[in-house]
């Protein structure tokens, strides 16, 4: 029996077919029936027959009739994408990374301005951007900028001269003199030979972070782009037509020449581009589609799209801004652990910390304070254990605020390289209209983002191989006093079991993905660039690294959530009574074994969105702003972060 696959939003549905005389409208129904069978609300969807939607055959993206009888337009085990009336067409039939894309559903086209001016960009800025919060204009000051240094080109291949890049071939060819006439062609050429990256493409919200800090850099003036290039870019980001950017291709040096040039030869009308109106289809039918004109080079400008780290750095952004938001609430997670295992508040004394006043250190100390301290947030938990024998814990609690602590350095260190990088000229040669001149440099090298990113996996992976050992301790009845595995009937059920060799495996991998790529250099381009950064590589596993350590810390979350079921009636504090209600919200307790997956996936939404970090967040800053540090004799008080111990604090396990 024939069958035919349909992808309806996030889900592939098998749909049999006895009669192939049937029409597309019948398949579209069949399949809105199956998805709907299971959603607790239909999915949103009232009366299947009143539905409206747009069919079109996965592999060609061609449209189909919805009076077009199956066998005329499809064959057997046909893959067909269903977009229901007031949702967008799906970018999945080109592969994708894993994960729905935020512009892939019911996109709705922003409103709101972000103006750009090449110096002023910051890493949040870029994420949102990515995201589709806003579409972009350029400064007055930065169009004027612009301008004058494309006039300084343009003199250049007036008077004839002999300038890298511009009247030169690239790279070994950088002595080979162009003729005046064939100028357009060798920047064309340029963008076409050098779009040879491989891999999935990066997601839209990527696409967009890639081009919109690339028109960042143009901004600036240095690159010699011409304003009418520059805008034709800005209407394309507008309209989110994204063009096809393989992942893997890139050295780091000179620039991010592979991605750059698929980002530019999707603008040139060539090659595959995206957008939510439109989905896959070749470059010039979906500009046109938007009204918009394929870009025509100028001397020069194919080069001053290509040459930059603007892919690393953008990749990058996202890397630090998800270590930013995991790294917080690491904190609250192992505080509630704590809570869990009955742990003692003592190791986060604050004069402990003024002693090794690291300003990390001296921060995730007073996170822990501010959601544990006694008087604050009375615990009937930690109550019921103060006079036992107990004086210290395990190092995975005990050394939270030293461990984590060097995370938040390390993110703000990187932090300062990437948001320096943002707003970076790294084209080459640069365009001094100011000096009359144009200068070959380096620039283009990833070398700070690569190293930083590097730093930032190895940093942030720290931050799951402690989780991990707490998951350990919650899980195993010897450590927690909690039944084993944190479930009622063991060996009928298994509970947290595999959950915790999930967490395992996830941080043997980071151990791995940790290994610093840029340590490494392959000489390219006939040794003429014979140092390289391999940042592209450090940028993509950096976010490997921190979505693994976003899936460790959901299961432990998940893990110290279902110990609290086994303390109850007692409760814990009010801030993490908050966080345990807010995981309660999307995650039931754990009776009997069920399929756990969703429950893990659900919590990791929680962490990526910053809801666990959005309800402590609050009582943090109360805590803080009302214990007012005091100068103490002998103490350090330049890092006086957070205030230290009241002398009225009562500590655990006295």
């Amino acid at each position: 029996m024939p069958r035919f696959t349909v992808h309806i939003r996030d889900e592939w549905l098998a749909v049999p077919c006895r009669d192939t005389s049937n029409t597309i409208r019948w398949l579209g129904h069949e399949a809105l029936k199956r998805y709907i069978k299971n959603k607790p609300d239909n999915g949103g969807i009232t009366a299947v027959k009143d539905t409206g939607f747009v069919a079109r055959r996965c592999q060609s993206s061609g449209l189909l009739d919805a009076d077009d009888t199956i066998e005329d337009v499809l064959e057997d085990n046909d893959f067909v994408e269903l977009a229901i009336d007031g949702d967008t067409m799906s970018p999945d039939f080109i592969p994708c990374e894993a994960g729905v894309s935020h512009l892939t559903a019911a996109y709705r086209e922003p409103e709101a301005y972000l103006s750009l001016d090449g110096n002023s960009l910051t890493s949040t800025d870029l994420v949102n951007l990515g995201k589709g919060m806003y579409k972009i204009k350029l400064t007055p000051e930065a169009e004027k900028k612009v301008v004058q240094a494309r006039d300084l080109l343009d003199r250049i291949v007036k008077e004839n001269k002999v300038v890298y890049g511009i009247t030169t071939g690239f790279g070994k060819f950088a002595r080979t003199v162009i003729p005046v006439h064939k100028l357009k062609e060798l920047q064309e050429n340029l963008v076409r030979s050098h779009s040879a990256g491989v891999g999935n493409p990066l997601s839209p919200e990527r696409t967009r972070m890639l081009l919109a800090l690339r028109i960042n850099v143009l901004a600036k003036g240095y690159s010699g782009i011409s304003l009418e290039t520059l805008h034709q870019m800005i209407q394309a980001f507008n309209a989110s037509c994204l063009s096809f950017v393989p992942e893997k291709g890139t050295v780091g040096a000179s620039g991010d020449l592979a991605p750059l040039s698929h980002l530019a030869l999707g603008l040139m009308g060539e090659g595959k581009m995206w957008s939510p109106k439109s989905g896959w289809a070749d470059a010039k039918y979906v500009l046109e589609a938007h009204g918009l004109k394929p870009i025509s080079l100028r001397p020069k400008e194919g080069l001053a799209l290509i040459n930059g780290t603007q892919m690393i750095t953008s990749l990058g952004a996202e890397a630090m801004e998800r270590a930013l938001a995991i790294a917080r609430q690491a904190d609250i997670i192992a505080a509630l652990t704590l809570e869990v295992l009955k742990g003692t508040t003592k190791a986060f004394d604050s004069d402990i910390h003024m002693l090794r006043p690291h300003p990390g250190q001296i921060e995730v100390a007073q996170r822990f304070r501010s959601l544990l301290d006694s008087d604050h947030h009375p615990s009937e938990i930690a109550e019921s254990h103060r006079f036992c024998d107990r004086v210290q814990d395990a190092y995975t609690m005990r050394c939270c605020p030293q461990v984590h602590g060097i995370v938040n350095d390390t993110i703000k260190f990187v932090q300062n390289i990437i948001n320096t990088e943002i707003n970076s000229a790294t084209d080459n040669p640069m365009v001094f209209a100011e000096r009359g001149e144009t200068i070959s440099g380096g620039n283009f090298h990833g070398e700070y983002p690569a190293k930083a990113l590097d730093f930032l996996a190895i940093a942030v992976h720290e931050l799951a191989s402690i989780s991990e050992r707490r998951i350990e301790r919650l899980c195993n009845p010897s450590l927690s006093e909690l039944p084993a595995f944190l479930v009622n009937e063991g060996g009928l059920n298994s509970g947290f079991m595999i959950a915790h060799c999930t967490a395992a495996s996830l941080v043997s991998e980071n151990k791995v993905l940790c290994h610093p790529s840029s340590v490494d250099s392959l000489s390219t381009s006939a040794a003429t660039e014979d140092h390289v950064s391999m940042g592209g590589w450090a940028a993509r596993k950096s976010l490997r690294v921190i979505e693994h350590v976003e899936q460790v810390l959901a299961i432990e979350l998940l893990a110290a959530c279902q110990g609290i079921e086994f303390l109850r009636p007692l409760r814990t504090t009010t801030p993490l009574e908050k966080v345990y209600d807010l995981v309660r919200s999307v995650v039931k307790p754990w009776i009997k074994d069920r399929f756990m997956s969703p429950d893990i996936e659900a919590v990791h939404r929680l962490l990526l969105d910053q809801k666990v970090w959005n309800v402590a967040k609050p009582y943090i800053d109360k805590y803080q702003s009302e214990y007012i540090p005091e100068s103490r004799p002998g103490s350090p008080t330049a890092f006086s972060l957070d205030p230290p111990a009241s002398p009225r604090k009562r500590v655990r396990h006295e």
